[in-house]
């Protein structure tokens, strides 16, 4: 029951980019396209796990060495190191996808909500296996949003929408009221 809290929490009622507004910067840039978004999900749950994963592993090695202090740098480094990974993989194997998500891609790297992930899995003590399952439910949360948010700009190129809140103005209107929409949630799960 505790995992399924944990997932449901992650998703709904803490969402890294609706609730815990970490995330934003590839939140706001790759939204503009459904399948952009949807690609952008995908590597940041690939990421969020496995740099979670590798990062708890690595905390129990620094508490056993009494090197805690060096947490975050570790955690960046980890981070770092697998968005290089996936960003090869991409260029690789999905070379469309590599250019539509363009400067963005390389901004997971400096994507606080993986940093955040990482270092709330160790502050809430989770075990390796709910690690894993807030991981993965946070980046299911973030492409969840990150999907909702493209669907509704998508249709927004679409309407006649005044000069003054065309572009960057309707988008962040618009992950405002989501962001209300999905705080809704918050009274839902408590861990």
């Amino acid at each position: 029951m505790k995992l399924f809290l944990i997932f449901l929490s992650a998703v709904l009622a803490n969402n890294f980019v609706l609730a815990r507004f970490l995330g934003i910067c590839p939140f706001l840039g790759v939204s503009k396209k459904i399948d952009t978004a949807l690609g952008m999900g995908m590597a940041v749950i690939f990421v969020m796990t496995m740099a979670s994963v590798i990062t708890w592993l690595l905390n129990l090695l620094l508490v056993a060495l009494n090197l805690e202090f060096l947490t975050t740098i570790v955690f960046i480094l980890v981070i770092a190191t697998l968005v290089q990974f996936v960003e090869l993989f991409m260029k690789k194997n999905s070379p469309a996808l590599y250019e539509a998500l363009g400067i963005y891609l390389p901004l997971i790297t400096t994507n606080c909500a993986i940093l955040g992930l990482a270092i709330l899995n160790v502050l809430y003590g989770y075990t390796l296996v709910e690690t894993i399952v807030h991981a993965v439910a946070a980046g299911v949360g973030f492409t969840l949003a990150l999907v909702i948010f493209s669907g509704i700009r998508e249709r927004l190129e679409l309407l006649e929408v005044p000069e003054s809140f065309k572009g960057l103005a309707s988008a962040l209107i618009t992950a405002g009221l989501l962001s209300l929409a999905f705080m809704g949630f918050q009274g839902m799960v408590k861990l």
